[in-house]
């Protein structure tokens, strides 16, 4: 059994809806870590399937709340509202941890009481257990709120891998609840603009990757990532708001560009090209130009 006192160390926050098919094994993998001090909270965000009969199976073992159906960022909310240790972790339902990670983290966030977050390098499996890619690590000098603006994807294993300071959520406010997608990399910035962060370079949390994952909206992600970008910019140091903020746009325009050219949306993705241009002539014309001419000569991207 986990130790559940009141001040556990560690909060480990689990949102689930209609995850009947998939907690147990989040919950399980929780339950087998060699690092015990901790509380298991799984928030029930609503679900009308058997998850709450699943998660009753489990008793004493984890606190369940209950909530009204409010989407992920709503959940995770009520799970850090919940939470009493001093450090939370997340673990979303379909993803699972590997042995050792949680005493790892741990002792990263002790012995740098600076990091204000940190996560892990995680495998991204399909369904049948196949390796599709292992989420490395980033590599980054200065700040790195500033390297995240460029490469917003860089917090490896997101929100099935971090474990943050629980008085940050104070400072930075929780997730943000209107955001369609990638509130977690909003959440990141907002955190690395006031706190440190790391990253275990061993791949410690399994992500679990369906066809039916929220990350192959495209038009969902975009939405979403232009929003992320626009209202953390005052976040940068206030000379980088400019130019640098613009090229770091145009960098994101140019992915998706490359996303929708690759689902056949070339009217899309020719829509994503102009504001390359219009962004970053200077700093980003030279990526804008070589989308054009691989979408002309009708080349894979």
């Amino acid at each position: 059994m986990t130790r559940t006192t009141e001040s556990p160390a560690v909060s480990v926050v689990i949102p689930a809806y209609n995850a009947a098919w998939c907690v147990g094994k989040a919950i399980d993998s929780v339950l087998a870590q060699d690092f015990r001090d901790l509380e298991l909270i799984v928030v029930d965000d609503g679900s009308m399937d058997d998850t709450p009969a699943v998660l009753e199976a489990y008793g004493d073992a984890i606190r369940v709340v209950q909530k009204s159906n409010g989407g992920l960022s709503s959940a995770r909310n009520a799970g850090i509202d919940a939470a009493r240790g001093e450090l939370v972790a997340f673990l979303d339902a379909d993803d699972w941890w590997l042995p050792g990670k949680l005493g790892c983290q741990v002792a990263l966030m002790r012995d740098q009481p600076d990091l204000g977050f940190s996560s892990t390098a995680a495998r991204v499996e399909d369904p049948g257990g196949n390796l599709l890619n292992i989420w490395t690590c980033a590599h980054w000098e200065g700040s790195f709120l500033v390297h995240l603006f460029r490469n917003p994807a860089d917090v490896a294993g997101s929100g099935s891998a971090v474990i943050a300071r629980h008085a940050l959520f104070a400072r930075t406010g929780g997730f943000d609840e209107t955001l369609r997608s990638l509130e977690d990399i909003d959440m990141w910035m907002r955190l690395a603009s006031v706190s440190g962060y790391a990253c275990l370079q061993e791949p410690l949390a399994v992500v679990l990757k369906r066809p039916d994952s929220m990350s192959r909206n495209l038009d969902v992600m975009r939405e979403a990532a232009i929003r992320v970008m626009k209202k953390n910019r005052h976040l940068l140091p206030s000379g980088l708001q400019g130019s640098y903020w613009r090229a770091c746009m145009a960098a994101i325009h140019g992915d998706y560009a490359k996303w929708c050219c690759r689902a056949g949306r070339r009217g899309a993705a020719l829509m994503d090209v102009a504001w390359i241009f219009r962004l970053a002539p200077l700093a980003r014309g030279r990526l804008g130009l070589g989308l054009l001419k691989e979408m002309l000569l009708n080349r894979p991207l």
